[in-house]
């Protein structure tokens, strides 16, 4: 099994300063393989917690250097949750690359571990009789100081369904369970891998657009 490592995430970084420079990405130095994957960016501001500024990914199989060179750029700039990340904020970044593994289909909405599990839930409108479906990343849950139900009814919301949230709702939906392997990186730590790989650190051109 291929597992997230710092080598895709120095391509997530190569990425998004090649696009600020206008310039083409070194290529990456990890193996090709098809994977689920999830590209998140966060912004750390005086040693705070680090504030989300775009997650954005596929739970469809994907080549990963494609994948995450199009998801890099993606949540960065195209999350609509959020305004594109800007060339001043590249110091306080920090991104994390999931690969997700291991789908299982649960008995129920709570047949899931929090930390462990990923879930993407799927359900019908009641009014509407429409589809909706969402995910939240393994991490999501605990990071938030969620319990089970906090976490399936916040991905109700996020899933674009504003009515009453019942036992009769919850319970009516398909929910899919996975494992994701993991690695985040800061800038900084980007800047100083680069400099002891290649010889010099990464350069940010004077005049590069904001978005």
């Amino acid at each position: 099994m291929v597992s997230a490592n710092k080598e895709m995430v120095v391509h997530c970084f190569d990425t998004l300063l090649a696009h600020y420079n206008s310039t083409e990405a070194p290529p990456p130095a990890f193996d090709q393989a098809q994977h689920p994957l999830f590209v998140t960016w966060k912004k750390v501001v005086n040693g705070g917690d680090p504030r989300l500024r775009g997650c954005i990914g596929t739970l469809e199989a994907r080549s990963l250097i494609n994948g995450l060179k199009d998801y890099a750029l993606t949540s960065a700039l195209r999350d609509r949750r959020f305004p594109p990340i800007q060339v001043n904020e590249l110091p306080l970044l920090e991104c994390t690359v999931s690969l997700l593994t291991d789908y299982e289909t649960a008995n129920h909405y709570l047949d899931w571990e929090i930390e462990k599990h990923g879930i993407i839930i799927e359900f019908s409108d009641p009014v509407y009789n429409t589809r909706c479906s969402a995910t939240y990343l393994p991490e999501v849950a605990a990071n938030e100081g969620w319990t089970k139900t906090e976490a399936v009814d916040s991905l109700i919301r996020k899933a674009g369904y504003n009515g009453p949230i019942t036992d009769e709702l919850r319970m009516q939906i398909q929910l899919t369970r996975y494992q994701s392997t993991l690695f985040t990186m800061h800038y900084s730590e980007y800047v100083s891998y680069v400099k002891e790989r290649r010889g010099e650190a990464p350069i940010l051109a004077a005049k590069s657009p904001n978005y």
